[in-house]
């Protein structure tokens, strides 16, 4: 029935509510990592938050008991880095985003102005500003090409959620009339074309493992094998409504990790 695992070489993997939940290792993380391992099957962290580069989650994931490293994170800012690179190399870039997310920009050789850019970016910004946003707007009127690191509404917290890039794009087009000419983050292909062009391996050769519908599962559409964890934002009753469904449904990494020794 679920044949297919045998063909997967490169697990992608969100973070919160699918191998921890805020400073907590979820069942079966450690597990099944070293079962990766010993099969040699490859892996990466995969997340729509562009605040932080990846080194600040890999050392996350350390100090939780888990020893990986930044180049097994990739996050949508490093995807959208990928994009403008095979897409726009030489643009100079307004980009709206943390001092981290600018350090990424910077370090991949792109040329950050606050004048007369090729194409804005909006990252997921915690240090955003009215002028920030006032200045973005102006560009995007001009006719600026508008591209958006990932498109989640909500971020969760431990004490809920903050506003994310959707809350904004919403805020944006309700000032300028437009959206983003592209969005790169799950559930978007961009970001697949991203992981392929990274790992080099095939989309029929990568699965996403995570615990949001509409972002997670919804990457199906371009292409890949999904699975979905019950251990994060998602419940068994939601699965019926979604238009968005799994290949494969598990309680967590520990149910996940029995149907791949037992498949082979």
């Amino acid at each position: 029935m679920n044949d297919w695992l045998k063909n997967i070489h490169c697990f992608m993997l969100d973070m919160d509510g699918t191998f921890y939940l805020g400073d907590r290792l979820l069942p079966g993380a450690l597990d099944f990592m070293r079962y990766l391992s010993e099969k040699k099957l490859d892996y990466l962290f995969l997340t729509n938050n562009s605040s932080k580069h990846a080194a600040l989650y890999a050392e996350k994931i350390r100090v939780m008991g888990f020893d990986t490293t930044e180049r097994s994170v990739f996050t949508s800012g490093e995807a959208t880095i990928l994009y403008l690179r095979k897409n726009m190399p030489d643009a100079r870039i307004y980009l709206v985003g943390t001092a981290a997310l600018r350090d990424e920009f910077k370090k991949a050789g792109f040329d950050l102005t606050e004048e007369d850019p090729h194409v804005v970016v909006l990252g997921f910004d915690t240090s955003i500003t009215y002028e920030k946003i006032h200045k973005l707007c102006d560009f995007i009127r001009q006719g600026k090409p508008f591209i958006a690191t990932h498109p989640d509404i909500n971020c969760p917290t431990e004490n809920g959620f903050m506003p994310d890039i959707g809350s904004f794009i919403a805020l944006i087009q309700a000032s300028t009339g437009r959206q983003p000419d592209v969005i790169i983050g799950k559930p978007y292909q961009h970001i697949v074309e991203a992981v392929v062009q990274k790992t080099g391996f095939s989309v029929d050769q990568i699965a996403m493992i995570g615990d949001r519908l509409y972002t997670d599962i919804a990457l199906g559409k371009a292409g890949i094998k999904t699975i979905l964890v019950l251990s994060g934002e998602t419940q068994p009753e939601d699965l019926a409504a979604s238009q968005f469904q799994p290949d494969l449904v598990v309680n967590d990494l520990t149910h996940l990790l029995r149907i791949m020794q037992k498949s082979g």
